[in-house]
């Protein structure tokens, strides 16, 4: 569950690439799994990120209770609207709680992450998006930037 209690659903706009993405953004290690260690990594500069709220993500996620996060488990809690992974990250990112990611919330969360971007750079992420930067970044376009090729501009 996220941490904050909200909810985002997902709907078909999602495909299983952009899926496999975010999966690919969350498995830092590459061995094909999601892991404790993945996730402490990946949230390794948020102190909402305690091993606790990572411990909770990877047995929500965790169907067959391998301790790892596998893609087909990772792809239902994403589809299945519940709780699930890329929703914390996404919380995370949302810094003031609105349910988007505004342009200070990502311009905020890449300096905290040690990926200071400039403004066009922060725009470009929201345009690949589909959003402008007045409205933010709601979760499913979180997905979208995750699955575009940096080589190419969704705008």
């Amino acid at each position: 569950m996220c941490p904050s209690g909200r909810r985002f659903h997902l709907n078909a706009a999602a495909t299983s690439p952009e899926i496999r993405t975010a999966f690919q953004v969350l498995d830092t290690d590459r061995d094909g799994r999601i892991s404790g260690d993945d996730l402490r990594a990946f949230f390794s500069r948020f102190p909402a990120a305690s091993d606790d709220i990572i411990a909770s993500m990877i047995s929500d996620a965790d169907v067959n209770r391998s301790g790892f996060v596998e893609f087909e488990e990772f792809e239902r809690v994403i589809f299945a609207g519940g709780d699930g992974i890329m929703e914390d990250a996404f919380r995370l990112m949302d810094l003031d709680g609105d349910g988007k990611v505004g342009f200070g919330d990502l311009k905020s969360y890449l300096m905290s992450a040690g990926m200071p971007a400039d403004d066009e750079d922060v725009r470009e992420m929201i345009c690949s998006g589909g959003c402008d930067e007045s409205i933010g970044v709601g979760f499913e376009d979180f997905l979208r930037i995750l699955a575009v090729d940096s080589g190419n501009k969704a705008c």
